[in-house]
């Protein structure tokens, strides 16, 4: 293969990645909204808290949402005015937030996340255990390649 063969494939890859992603996050943003009437962003943080009982504070919750704090900070004051959440001074640091779960919250959640996982499985039905163990192995030297380019070392991530 050529230089310019191998680019044009990089740059095709680059779109057909993209391309999924984005059609993927729709379709799951527009059955949340369907069945559930709310956003992937107010899941996701309910998905980040669930695993949290004891709650995390909004900068942790930002970075494992991967989006800044001031994003945090409305979603999370939108999510406790509808009951989902509650927030308290964190006991080390008074200027810090803790939020958790509330009663409520937690039993939206689990109402949400089996429908959710079955749309995910939905979404790659077409394709064959073997195909998605592949696929997985392969995104995940991707990502190696990825981490490699941006910093010189490779990441370590389990499974």
């Amino acid at each position: 293969m050529t230089d310019g063969e191998s680019d044009a494939l990089q740059i095709r890859l680059w779109l057909r990645l993209l391309g999924s992603t984005n059609a993927m996050e729709a379709s799951l943003r527009a059955s949340l909204q369907e069945r559930f009437a709310t956003t992937m962003p107010r899941f996701d943080a309910l998905a980040q808290l669930s695993r949290a009982p004891d709650g995390m504070t909004m900068g942790q919750l930002s970075e494992r949402m991967m989006v800044t704090k001031g994003n945090i900070t409305g979603l999370v004051e939108r999510l406790a005015a509808d009951g989902l959440v509650e927030r308290r001074v964190a006991p080390d640091d008074r200027r810090a937030s803790i939020v958790r779960l509330s009663g409520e919250g937690r039993r939206r959640f689990t109402e949400m996340a089996p429908h959710m996982r079955q749309w995910i499985e939905d979404l790659f039905a077409a394709m064959s255990r073997d195909e998605l163990e592949a696929l997985y192995q392969m995104l995940g030297r991707a990502r190696q390649s990825v981490q490699i380019a941006k910093t010189g070392q490779p990441v370590f991530e389990e499974g």
